[in-house]
């Protein structure tokens, strides 16, 4: 074996991929658009974001800001692409979509040792390293041989894409620009509502007409991309206290406190389009018109996309997958990203990061390696490949995860700098000893 398929050409796979092009391993990186479409993808570009443009917070001691300096210790590729297609978004990172993925496509097509194969895969080679990375949206074909290769059944649920809206037919006079409790600069966008106008909105949201797929399960929805009108329906405040809670948000010039606030997110670098923070939904078009532009603000609001809804597969890895991403019953084979059972655009790159350098150790005839599960990275390979629920679902990174502090510390700021401080360090130890 000399050289490694890498299965899909999205976050994971285009962070595998350009590891193992570092260390001068031959790749074929499998994507199959724009050969075959999905629901949700909008170009051929690798590395496409399809449900927000946002990457999540950058501060250093949060859970996200920790997988991010992780990750920057193990050379990312798309954290690099990143910065150089970031926008405003407070103290989150968050990126321009379409350069963002540009960016990625450039720097795997530069990779002389990369061969990009614009092919559906239906079957993982037989007796081949290969990485499988095929993301929430694998094919149904490749899901078969995946259900044969592994012995279990896929486990599903769907994940809901925000709209999004151009910036010119917003009323920014029933707007105002601030970040959550002045944090960082005022980068989004504030529609707020007063009772009234909330209560209208919920009523219609939760009575909206919805565009229902083949095979639904309502309690596979992961809280991280739940249909705002699903969650509109655990509750007339469950959105009060979820994306459109007001707290922390000042109307500039008004003693009047908002009773509700729809946020919006800058998505491009121009600032012409804005996307709904939390609002990813499964209402058809036309009621999607219909219901946002009762918020005020958004009246005349002009859909540059509409929110949609797509099916999310990842395997039963607890039963299949051992902490290095090697499938416990074909050590040939290595999976990455949202398959996995990871949740969120950098979870998935991390996975991507440690699959390339098992798969490069194996080739190597090297012993296989994981983060120590004091990091963010490490932590998250331990619960997806060693999770005691029987009803596996997917995590994305947190501070709950990583092992307690001994001594404990009572003070959560101070704990988790700690927390910080020591996964740093565990990662440091970590990356020199890929260097044996």
């Amino acid at each position: 074996m000399s050289q490694v398929n890498v299965i899909g050409g999205g976050l994971a796979g285009c962070e595998a991929a350009y590891y193992l092009a570092q260390k001068g391993i031959r790749v074929r990186l499998w994507e199959m658009r724009p050969q075959k479409a999905t629901a949700v993808h909008r170009t051929a570009d690798l590395g496409e974001l399809v449900c927000s443009n946002s990457l999540k917070s950058d501060q250093p001691n949060t859970a996200q800001g920790l997988l991010k300096r992780e990750m920057r210790i193990l050379a990312s590729l798309l954290l690099s692409c990143a910065e150089k297609a970031r926008v405003p978004a407070g103290s989150a990172l968050a990126v321009d979509r379409e350069l963002f993925a540009g960016l990625v496509s450039q720097a795997i097509l530069a990779c002389p040792s990369i061969e990009l194969c614009r092919e559906e895969v239906n079957r993982v080679p037989t007796g081949e390293l290969s990485i499988v990375a095929s993301g929430p949206l694998t094919s149904e074909a490749l899901a078969a041989d995946l259900r044969r290769i592994t012995g279990e059944e896929n486990l599903f649920f769907y994940d809901a894409v925000a709209p999004s809206i151009s910036a010119e037919s917003l009323d920014m006079n029933k707007i105002f620009r601030a970040s959550r409790y002045g944090k960082g600069s005022a980068d989004y966008l504030n529609c707020p509502l007063d009772r009234e106008e909330y209560e209208s909105f919920y009523e219609n949201l939760i009575n909206a007409d919805i565009m229902a797929g083949h095979s639904i399960d309502k309690s596979l929805f992961f809280n991280a991309c739940m249909p705002v009108e699903v969650l509109a329906r655990r509750g007339k405040d469950a959105l009060r206290y979820g994306p459109m809670r007001p707290v922390g948000l000042e109307i500039p010039g008004s003693s009047k406190r908002a009773y509700a606030v729809l946020q919006l997110r800058q998505e491009d670098k121009a600032g012409t389009i804005y996307g709904m923070v939390g609002f990813q939904t499964r209402m058809r078009w036309g009621e999607q018109e219909r219901i946002i532009r009762l918020i005020p603000g958004l009246e005349q609001a002009e859909f540059v996309r509409y929110g949609v809804m797509h099916r999310n597969t990842y395997i039963n890895s607890p039963k299949l997958l051992w902490p290095s991403l090697q499938c416990k019953k074909r050590p040939e084979i290595f999976f990455a990203g949202q398959i996995t059972g990871v949740e969120g655009y950098m979870e998935s790159a991390a996975t991507g990061i440690i699959a390339g350098i098992n798969a490069a150790r194996r080739l190597q005839g090297k012993a296989l390696l994981t983060p120590h599960k004091a990091t963010i990275i490490g932590a998250l390979l331990d619960f997806i490949s060693s999770s005691s629920c029987q009803d596996f679902q997917p995590m994305n990174a947190n501070f709950g995860l990583l092992p307690p502090m001994e001594p404990p510390i009572k003070d959560k700021v101070q704990r988790y700098l700690a927390y910080v401080e020591r996964a740093l360090n565990k990662m440091g130890e970590f990356s020199e000893s890929l260097l044996n």
